[in-house]
């Protein structure tokens, strides 16, 4: 099924069919048929088509990515990925992370075709990069699905106000502001990230 959209705000919710969630293999389905759409699927099994990133909040979480990728290569624990990575969370979401760490010992469970799709698993590490377009408060949401379905530490990074938002399971929000580094933790224990050119930005 390819959607064309109205002329509308972003992000816009469907829902396909209320007695009917697309399964995860639908789901992949509908991606492949609209590849310029950015996807992602609630648990209550809504489809959202999320706005794209503007360039500068692009560079800035693909400076994250670059860092996460050339650590995990030294580390050799896991694997890093970037933005258009999906993942089918245990309640039911399916939701893409602007960068992602996954380890080795969750990969190797999984088979050379579903590696190939999205994987059915939560990363055990994400970060989001605040856009323009990102609503705080939505951004701030998904942020708690992350950590309810699973993973470990998430990082919600805004580059305009310098500030980042800690998440981990059982515990409240740390919000930090100004500060230049970030030390990894738990998973990715050992991981530092630099953040002055997210803070400087274009």
């Amino acid at each position: 099924m390819h959607v064309a959209l109205p002329e509308t705000g972003l992000p816009a919710k469907i829902l396909l069919n209320s007695r009917h969630k697309l399964s995860d293999e639908d789901l992949w389905d509908f991606c492949v048929e609209n590849p310029d759409l950015n996807i992602e699927r609630t648990e209550q099994g809504e489809i959202v088509i999320v706005a794209p990133a503007g360039f500068e909040s692009s560079y800035r979480s693909g400076k994250v990515y670059a860092q996460l990728d050339r650590w995990a290569i030294t580390d050799g624990r896991g694997k890093a990925c970037e933005s258009s990575a999906m993942f089918l969370l245990p309640r039911g979401a399916g939701l893409s992370p602007d960068t992602a760490w996954v380890s080795n010992q969750q990969l190797s469970l999984l088979t050379k075709m579903q590696l190939k799709k999205f994987l059915p698993l939560s990363p055990e590490f994400v970060v989001e990069v605040r856009s323009p377009s990102d609503s705080l408060r939505r951004l701030k949401r998904k942020m708690e699905e992350w950590i309810s379905n699973g993973v470990q530490l998430a990082w919600l990074i805004d580059g305009d106000t310098k500030s980042v938002f800690i998440y981990r399971p059982g515990t409240a929000v740390e919000e930090r502001r100004g500060v230049s580094e970030l030390d990894g933790e738990g998973p990715v224990k050992g991981f530092r990230l630099d953040l002055s050119e997210i803070w400087e930005g274009l």
